[in-house]
């Protein structure tokens, strides 16, 4: 075998394997970020199942939030913060009635489910317009943000969720319930 036989013969499996570790490592950071948002999503949209309907009312302190509110605040707070990045989805509608909420009003369990799930929806569609250079561009924020990258503002929303995931826990186990994070399962 001649060495320009041999060359070919002894790359191509460095070259497989250096395809295969790229193809690993596509991994971007805009596919990181919808990777968590859909965790977060499975994570409150768990833990707001899992309180039972009469339990939807209930609140630790007259002056706190209702279980149900906690949820519909979190549902208002994406919908309010991810309009900030200027995707071209649409935002789910909401009732301006109840400002405690970011706007939401719900009746019960469901509608209650239904409007935290249109909100990950809604976040989920406005991810998937931005690539990475994108998501590293700045845009104005809200005034407490100001100007800040997309991914900040992202990861804003993400900490403002596990804030209020905190909470609703509390509630859900002076109910009796326990999360289902907790239980093992989402």
């Amino acid at each position: 075998m001649t060495f320009r036989r041999i060359v070919p013969v002894v790359l191509l499996p460095v070259v497989l394997v250096l395809a295969g570790a790229t193809g690993a490592a596509a991994q971007t950071l805009a596919s990181d970020l919808r990777q968590d948002w859909q965790v977060m999503r499975q994570l409150m949209m768990g833990m707001a199942d899992a309180m039972p309907e009469d339990g939807f009312d209930y609140a630790s302190t007259p002056e706190q939030r209702t279980f149900g509110e906690q949820a519909l605040h979190v549902a208002g707070g994406n919908t309010f913060l991810l309009g900030f990045l200027g995707a071209e989805a649409e935002r789910p509608a909401i009732d301006p009635r109840n400002t405690r909420t970011f706007g939401y009003t719900a009746a019960s369990k469901a509608d209650v489910l239904a409007a935290l799930g249109e909100s990950f929806d809604y976040g989920a569609a406005a991810l998937d317009e931005f690539d990475d250079d994108a998501l590293l561009a700045r845009v104005d924020g809200p005034p407490f943000l100001a100007q800040t990258t997309r991914l900040r503002l992202v990861y804003f929303v993400v900490g403002h969720i596990w804030d209020i995931y905190g909470q609703m826990a509390v509630y859900l186990r002076l109910n009796g319930v326990v999360p289902p994070a907790s239980r093992g399962g989402i």
